[in-house]
């Protein structure tokens, strides 16, 4: 006998080699019939896992992330099991949970339509019916590649190809169709009743722009169909919120053909943008900042001191004036710099802060384009603060206590992170450190909750973002 401790701290004794699924049934037959996986000493866990030792165990329904994502992952095996039945020539890559649904990539020779949907729906469900049993093998590496190379699936072949030479690879077996998977799954496509495939849309090969772009189908599942109803109506709703079509109905800006990612902003929206320039301009008056205003327009020669024209030119747009390379600004920095340069200061001018409104443009790819939650064209409230080593904590907190007020004020929540060097970066170690030491030692003077995002800072700077 083995002793298994559960979540409530109570203890189950039960046969060595007893599945989590039978200490489910031991515990109550109700639980059994929803469980979706198990945590073994903190490990999500197939139900059919079975337990050689004592250990801590957690049984997770549906009601657990660990339950939902379970249920879902096992439903984009069946999604790709049903696209395989109804195009036998399509090429499997992935097909993760995510939050509120999951998806899956395909290679297929034409993209799929809302009418193929309808029909890997039906046949999703026809495979719920049929109630095939997963079940999980596991082969040596040389064998798995082999095994994916006679199935005629390259994606799964490549992903094998990158574990390690001594690496011994899971597959989950569904009837007639097998995935390479670390799992866990459902013990059987049974549960598989309330689903909705929503979307399909272009993904490249594991994110990358160079790879083939396949073609991505999203879906969402629950365990009851009420639950599936109730997210599909509060999807709507939100649609109906939307602001892109909020923009429209109440006439505040349009998103045309002639310029994507390009808002033109009408009478109504200028109204909305000015009012917030103003208020703006008065919260920053207030706490002691100057305006100034650069130019769209500035050559080469500073993008390349500045580091943008190697790290960044990518998302520049460039154009040549009297045979000399120019750019549009991506950001307000360096013209702020020059600014500064104008004339000496004394550290008696310092904190010198500096605001400006700038319109800055980013060539961002077309799929990323969003309403004006991501476009090419923006302008940017931005601020330049001069200080020395010594000012920077004091001079952080205030920035801080303004962005506070501001959101608090149209009630937004936010979340904080902190930014460090990423492996692309300009400058000296000291000057990184300092900076960074600057950044983490005000928000722990204000008290406030952070996680460290290690490498996500700009190429010229650690940063702290606000979500």
């Amino acid at each position: 006998m083995i002793k298994i401790t559960l979540k409530d701290g109570s203890i189950k004794e039960v046969e060595n080699g007893s599945s989590v699924l039978d200490v489910a049934k031991a515990i109550s037959e109700g639980l059994a019939r929803v469980a979706q996986c198990g945590i073994v000493n903190g490990n999500v866990v197939d139900l059919r896992t079975t337990l050689n030792e004592d250990c801590e165990l957690e049984i997770c329904t549906f009601d657990a992330q660990e339950g939902k994502d379970t249920v879902r992952h096992s439903i984009s095996h069946v999604l790709a099991a049903a696209v395989k039945r109804l195009f036998p020539e399509a090429k499997i890559a992935i097909g993760p949970a995510i939050a509120n649904g999951f998806y899956y990539d395909f290679d297929v020779e034409k993209a799929f339509t809302a009418d193929d949907l309808d029909k890997i729906e039906a046949e999703m469900k026809k495979i719920a019916k049929e109630n095939i049993a997963l079940e999980r093998f596991e082969l040596p590496r040389e064998e798995a590649i082999k095994f994916m190379e006679e199935k005629g699936e390259p994606y799964k072949v490549e992903l094998i190809k990158d574990l390690p030479e001594d690496a011994v690879i899971s597959f989950y077996k569904q009837g007639e169709f097998t995935d390479l998977c670390a799992g866990p799954h459902l013990m059987s496509t049974k549960p598989v009743k309330a689903v909705k495939l929503t979307s399909v849309a272009g993904a490249y090969w594991r994110g990358n722009e160079k790879n083939k772009m396949l073609s991505r189908i999203y879906g969402t599942a629950y365990t009851k169909a009420s639950d599936l109803e109730a997210y599909l109506n509060m999807i709507e709703e939100a649609k109906k919120r939307d602001h892109r079509k909020l923009g429209k109905e109440l006439k505040l800006f349009s998103l045309l053909e002639e310029g994507p990612g390009f808002p033109f902003f009408l009478p109504k929206g200028m109204i909305v943008k000015n009012t917030l320039i103003d208020f703006w301009r008065e919260i920053h008056k207030k706490a002691g900042y100057v305006e100034v205003q650069t130019p769209i327009i500035l050559n080469r020669q500073l993008w390349e001191r500045s580091g943008h024209w190697d790290h960044y030119k990518e998302n520049m747009y460039t154009t040549v004036i009297d045979d000399e390379d120019y750019a549009i600004k991506p950001m307000n920095c360096p013209g702020g710099m020059l600014v500064y340069k104008q004339e000496l200061h004394s550290y008696r001018d310092l904190p010198l802060r500096v605001g400006e409104l700038g319109i800055v443009h980013r060539h961002e790819k077309s799929g990323a384009l969003h309403g004006l939650m991501r476009v090419r064209c923006f302008t940017q409230d931005d601020a330049h603060i001069f200080m020395t080593p010594e000012q920077i904590r004091d001079e952080i907190k205030g920035v801080v206590a303004l962005i506070d007020s501001v959101y608090k004020l149209f009630g937004f929540k936010y979340h904080v992170e902190l930014s460090t060097r990423p492996e692309d970066s300009m400058g000296s170690d000291e000057a990184w450190e300092m900076a960074t030491n600057g950044l983490k030692g005000a928000l722990e003077d204000l008290g406030m909750d952070y996680v460290v995002n290690e490498g996500d800072g700009a190429f010229y700077g650690p940063k702290i973002d606000f979500h």
